[in-house]
C-alpha cells in the first residue's frame, strides 16, 4: 500500500492512503453487504514522535483491522503509535474498531456524551431491534415486523464490544491534533449524540454520516430512538450551515470542497420529501407504511417493494419521522387507533 493523492476520479472506496491536507490522510476501511461499500477513517499526524489521530475507526470482523494496520505502514507508522481515536457515533462501522484496537494497542476512545444511553443498550441482553419493532408496529407495519423478528441485529457483534468510551465528549470541547485544533460540535439527528470534528484553521469538517456527498444519512437508527430525529437533524444541518465553510471529509464518499453546498442540497431534499410526504396523505394514505410504500427510495427511485427488509425498515421509520415532523409543524394531524397511528390533513 502507498501514500497517494485523494483523486476525484478513482472510486472513494479503492483500497489505499490518500493525502487530503498536509498531515491528514483518507484511509477508506471495508463493510461487510452490498450497500455500503467502506467507511473512511481519516489519520492525522501529533507530533513528529510518529503519533496519530484517528477520526473514526471501522468495524470489527470486516478486514478493517488488517487494511488500516498496512494504511499507517504506508504512513511509517504502526498500531500503537494511535495515541487517540475520535469517534464521531455509537454505530458499529465507527465505534467497534476503536474498542478493540484499545484493547490491542491501547489507544483512548472519545464519543459523544449524547451516546450514552444507546451504548449501554447496545451492550445489553434485549434484541436488538426492539425499538424499531416497536416502532414499526405504530407504523402499521406488521407483516416488516415478523420478518424481523428473526433477525437479532447483531450480525455476530459480540456484546462485549460495546465499551463505554475513555472520554464522553459535550458539544464545544476542543481537541488538540498536532499543529490544528478540531472543535467538537453536537451534530444530533443520524444518532443523539453524533459530533462532527471541525477545524477552522484548516478549513476542514470531519463529518461522519451527518453530512455525507452521495447519499442522505438515515435518521435515528439507533438502540434510544429521539422523539424528533428528523427536526434534530435539520436543525444540526442549519447549525453547520452557520459555521465558516469547510472542505467535507465524510465518513462514506469522496472528500468534496464544500460542506456548505452539500448542506444546500440535504435540506432541499427534506423539503421535497416533507411536501411529497403531505402529498400522499391528501391522496388518502393515513400511516407511515402505507406513505412509505407510495414514495420511491434510493438514486435508482426503488419502490419499498424492491427493498430488502432491513431497508424497508430504514424506510418506513424515516417516512415516520417525516410524518411527525409534519403534525409538529401543524400541517397534519396525527392520532393512534388501536396503537397505530394515523395521520390525515
Amino acid at each position: 500500500m502507498r501514500v497517494r493523492p485523494d483523486e476525484p476520479d478513482l472510486l472513494w472506496s479503492t483500497p489505499g492512503v490518500y493525502a487530503v491536507a498536509p498531515g491528514v490522510h483518507r484511509i477508506p476501511l471495508p463493510l461487510p453487504g452490498d450497500a455500503l461499500k467502506a467507511v473512511n477513517v481519516y489519520a492525522l499526524d501529533l507530533d513528529r514522535d510518529g503519533g496519530t489521530l484517528l477520526v473514526d475507526a471501522g468495524q470489527i470482523r470486516s478486514g478493517a483491522d488488517e487494511l488500516l494496520a498496512a494504511g499507517l505502514a504506508a504512513l511509517g507508522r504502526k498500531p500503537s503509535d494511535v495515541r487517540r481515536v475520535l469517534v464521531t457515533h455509537v454505530h458499529r462501522d465507527h465505534y467497534t474498531l476503536a474498542v478493540e484496537w484499545r484493547r490491542g494497542h491501547g489507544a483512548e476512545v472519545a464519543l459523544g456524551i449524547g451516546e450514552r444511553d444507546s451504548l449501554h443498550v447496545a451492550g445489553g441482553p434485549a434484541h436488538a431491534l426492539d425499538p424499531q419493532l416497536a416502532a414499526l408496529r405504530r407504523c402499521g407495519a406488521d407483516e416488516l415486523v415478523r420478518q424481523l423478528s428473526a433477525y437479532d441485529g447483531r450480525d455476530g457483534m459480540p456484546r462485549d464490544i460495546w465499551e463505554e468510551p475513555d472520554d464522553w465528549l459535550a458539544d464545544g470541547a476542543v481537541l488538540p491534533a498536532g499543529d490544528r485544533d478540531l472543535q467538537a460540535v453536537e451534530t444530533p439527528g443520524h444518532t443523539r449524540g453524533h459530533l462532527v470534528y471541525h477545524d477552522a484553521s484548516g478549513g476542514l469538517l470531519f463529518a461522519g454520516d451527518h453530512v455525507l456527498p452521495h447519499i442522505t444519512p438515515s435518521i435515528g437508527f439507533e438502540a434510544v430512538r429521539a422523539p424528533h430525529p428528523l427536526r434534530d437533524y435539520l436543525g444540526s444541518l442549519r447549525r453547520v450551515r452557520g459555521m465558516p465553510d469547510a472542505r467535507l471529509l465524510p465518513a462514506h464518499g469522496r472528500v468534496i470542497a464544500s460542506a456548505h453546498a452539500r448542506i444546500d442540497e440535504l435540506l432541499e431534499h427534506h423539503d421535497a420529501r416533507l411536501s411529497a410526504t403531505e402529498r400522499a396523505i391528501r391522496s388518502g394514505r393515513n400511516t407511515a407504511a402505507c406513505v412509505a410504500g407510495g414514495l420511491t427510495w434510493t438514486r435508482r427511485d426503488r419502490t419499498l417493494a424492491e427493498l430488502d427488509p432491513f431497508h424497508r425498515m430504514l424506510a418506513v421509520l424515516e417516512t415516520e419521522s417525516h410524518l411527525d415532523l409534519l403534525a409538529l409543524q401543524g400541517r397534519l394531524v396525527g392520532e393512534d387507533v388501536d396503537g397505530v397511528r394515523h395521520y390525515r390533513a
